[in-house]
């Protein structure tokens, strides 16, 4: 791997005699992750039934190594929302911010959802979780990660940060801004990365850094906390921005984070004033741990925050009684002064939504299906959403049962439940899709866009 040589030159400064060691971890293979789905599963109940050989990632409790040979994209427990696929240090930022049930929650720089999936996982169903990208190709895998979580309580949305300021003034408890960045920590990835680092150096995502950082605090509730990441190791990128940071915003300060193996602190000779506070900041050198490079800050707005606004007033959505019908045998918290329609479809919006206006939404909740003629078709993400035995009627499919490849290849399937109608499929007691029995086939309701290839 070929560096470009002031890249060189810039890690040998900062890392000193450790330039040897950063510069031979380039070499090994980079390091696959997963990380649990707390919202479907425990972490406990994942390891007596983990389809392959795992070992714990020392800085969140819910992530473990695995080998890229057991391929995880290519298990039904993949489909099924147990786990997400992440670079270990990437799992770093949502582990350090401290959310809780009923927090509400903005991811600023989101896609393609590795970050969101876990913030929304510890939600558990409570409170709101902004999912925002500026990019609306990336915000289209963000959208299906998170329904494949199924994660209830999300709005996902594509604008510059700055067009959410207005709508979103000091609303968030937690906000995560994983910026855009120069991307050193991730040379190991391929020429890419390393030719985007020499074609534009790190100056441009500074200016872009700067702008999003400032408009997130004014996002943030006083009382508070924001969490700041890059996947860099440049400290105009990192120390430097948070110097610059609690210059322009005195009412922010840092908080200081755990411990782990293989972490190194941030530098203070590395800002411009000789900032002490940043020694609580966080640096993940691939060469100390089993991952790529990060940077973490946490930060803490001061003060108390405002009595909470409420949420957007609707009217209720008219509903047919082919919907009304199907929504009655779905076990789950479906309050119709939250459904909401439009075109057709309804959707389940979280509580205390403000009004998003002329936003670009891509969704403003959880899609419970669409109204047709004389018939209701639940949505993918409806069942995504649902606990085993959250629908009326399962057909429960075990990982041996030929039936189960055949239904995530979107195949008719076989089955002699006597009852005809919708069925909820699951593997192993955890959804996957819904199916139609007519006389002993079913057909098949899984999203062709997931189909299993």
């Amino acid at each position: 791997m070929e560096l470009p040589q002031l890249f060189v030159e810039k890690m040998k400064s900062l890392l000193g005699e450790e330039y040897s060691d950063y510069e031979a971890c380039l070499q090994r293979p980079k390091q696959s992750g997963i990380r649990v789905n707390t919202s479907k599963i425990s972490v406990e109940e994942f390891r007596k039934i983990a389809p392959f050989e795992i070992e714990p990632v020392p800085w969140t409790e819910n992530g473990f190594f695995v080998e890229a040979k057991d391929q995880p994209a290519k298990h039904p427990f993949y489909h099924a929302g147990l786990y997400y696929i992440q670079e270990p240090s990437a799992m770093a930022p949502a582990a350090f911010l401290p959310v809780e049930p009923g927090d509400k929650v903005l991811d600023l720089c989101a896609a393609p959802g590795g970050k969101s999936t876990e913030l929304g996982a510890r939600l558990k169903g409570e409170g709101l979780l902004v999912s925002n990208d500026i990019s609306i190709t990336r915000t289209k895998a963000l959208l299906k990660n998170l329904e494949m979580f199924g994660i209830s309580n999300s709005v996902i949305a594509s604008e510059e940060p700055k067009n959410l300021v207005p709508v979103c003034y000091e609303y968030f408890d937690k906000v995560l801004v994983d910026a855009p960045c120069s991307g050193e920590g991730m040379f190991r990835k391929g020429s890419n990365e390393i030719k985007n680092w020499a074609e534009y150096g790190i100056e441009p995502y500074v200016k872009i850094q700067r702008e999003i950082i400032l408009d997130a605090v004014k996002m943030l509730k006083p009382g508070g906390y924001l969490l700041y990441s890059t996947c860099t190791f440049s400290p105009e990128e990192d120390e430097q921005l948070i110097e610059y940071l609690l210059h322009q915003v005195p009412e922010l300060s840092l908080v200081d984070m755990p411990e782990a193996d293989g972490f190194d602190r941030g530098h203070p000779e590395w800002t411009v004033s000789g900032l002490q506070d940043v020694k609580k900041c966080i640096r993940l050198w691939p060469h100390k741990i089993k991952g790529e490079g990060h940077f973490l800050a946490l930060l803490k707005k001061e003060g108390e925050p405002a009595a909470g606004a409420e949420g957007q007033k609707r009217d209720r959505a008219k509903i047919s009684q082919e919907a009304e019908a199907f929504l009655s045998e779905c076990r789950m918290d479906l309050d119709p002064n939250r459904i909401k329609e439009h075109k057709g479809r309804l959707i389940l919006t979280p509580k205390d939504l403000p009004d998003l206006g002329r936003l670009r939404v891509l969704r403003h909740g959880l899609l419970l299906g669409e109204m047709k003629k004389r018939r209701f078709e639940p949505s993918q993400v409806l069942a995504m959403a649902l606990s085993g035995d959250g629908y009326a009627r399962t057909l429960d499919l075990s990982l041996s049962d030929e039936r189960l490849m055949k239904y995530l290849k979107c195949e008719t399937i076989l089955a002699d439940e006597k009852e005809d109608g919708m069925y909820l499929v699951t593997v192993q007691g955890y959804p996957l899709g819904w199916g139609k029995l007519s006389k002993g086939r079913m057909k098949n309701k899984y999203a062709p866009s997931w189909r299993w290839m």
